[in-house]
């Protein structure tokens, strides 16, 4: 169906594909390829919106100039800095029409069949979130051993319910997309919320295949704070962490008052009070800075949500 200028009458579609982009230039052209040769296997239209999230390269001005171009009907928004892959999902969520939708890394590490197995299977309809789950990856060992180290420490100790190797990639209905972008809390985790969300689950496997170009974003540091806020938001381990160290503190300081005790009633102390005073510096300022610390976090992160920030801000919004 064409309108009077001639071109193409934008129609619902039934997939939204959103890709958050951060430092990907180079790779920017051949994801377009993908997306065009995607648009073109599904029976149902497909819409791709791209997310720039403060990337300091070219990428938005790359997009800028090849989405006129492409087969599909695609977005292109602009964040006013880097907030982070995660706010770049959740503000494709907020944007995307299709009734089906997925995420797509711009890296090229991921299959471009992984997303058509992501629709395939939400379109049966037993499933309202699908979990790309890694089944191989084409990495360094160093890589390797570091990404399942990190993915085996979130499952034990965050969220029991994170497939073994992790989750960058998945699926979900308008619906289950909805329920995320209003989950406003910050400084917390995507796949923890998808976790916590329930709905009914399903994976699909892939092989992660090794980057093409560019050097990944996603360094150790930003790692840790990820980590760190999925444990926070997600479990008491701090907390009972304290409880653990500040009842051994009190065990072991008790055994220890008892020796010093003994030792002075038996004349084995010269200069009176000094052991005493060495053990309960030494066992109790390290217990109340750990807890200090432990609670200041909790402290900290009720008031960076009692501020109702924004998690991200638009800067530029554009339909092709």
């Amino acid at each position: 169906m064409t309108n009077h200028w001639g071109r193409i009458a934008r129609v619902r579609p039934l997939y939204s594909l959103i890709v958050p982009v951060y430092q990907n230039e180079h790779s920017i052209p051949e994801v377009l390829e993908r997306i065009e040769s995607l648009n073109g296997s599904l029976p149902d239209p497909i819409e791709a919106i791209f997310v720039v999230d403060g990337s300091p390269d070219s990428s938005y001005l790359v997009l800028r100039r090849l989405l006129p171009g492409a087969n599909f009907s695609s977005r292109l928004v602009s964040h006013s800095r880097n907030f982070g892959s995660f706010a770049a999902i959740k503000t494709g969520l907020s944007l995307a029409t299709g009734q089906y939708i997925a995420i797509m890394s711009a890296d090229l590490q991921e299959p471009a069949e992984l997303v058509v197995g992501l629709f395939q299977e939400l379109k049966k309809g037993g499933s309202d979130i699908v979990l790309g789950v890694r089944s191989k990856r084409d990495d360094s060992f160093v890589s390797r051993s570091l990404s399942s180290f990190f993915w085996w420490t979130y499952r034990n100790f965050v969220q029991r319910q994170t497939p073994k190797g992790g989750v960058d990639i998945f699926g979900v209905t308008k619906a289950v997309g909805t329920t995320l972008v209003a989950m406003s809390e910050s400084h917390s985790s995507l796949v923890g919320q998808l976790m916590w969300v329930g709905f009914r689950r399903s994976e699909v496997a892939y092989v992660r295949q090794a980057r093409k170009h560019g050097k990944s974003g996603w360094s150790f540091a930003k790692k840790l704070r990820y980590f760190s806020d999925s444990l926070y938001s997600f479990t008491n381990l701090p907390i009972s962490i304290i409880l653990v160290v500040g009842a051994t503190g009190t065990a072991m300081s008790g055994v220890f008052a008892l020796i010093v005790f003994s030792t002075w009633i038996l004349g084995g102390i010269a200069v009176p009070g000094y052991t005493a005073q060495m053990i309960v510096q030494l066992l109790s300022t390290a217990s109340v800075l750990l807890a200090l610390g432990v609670l200041g976090t909790y402290i900290w992160r009720t008031y960076e949500n009692s501020k109702q920030r924004p998690q991200s801000i638009v800067m530029s919004d554009e339909s092709f």
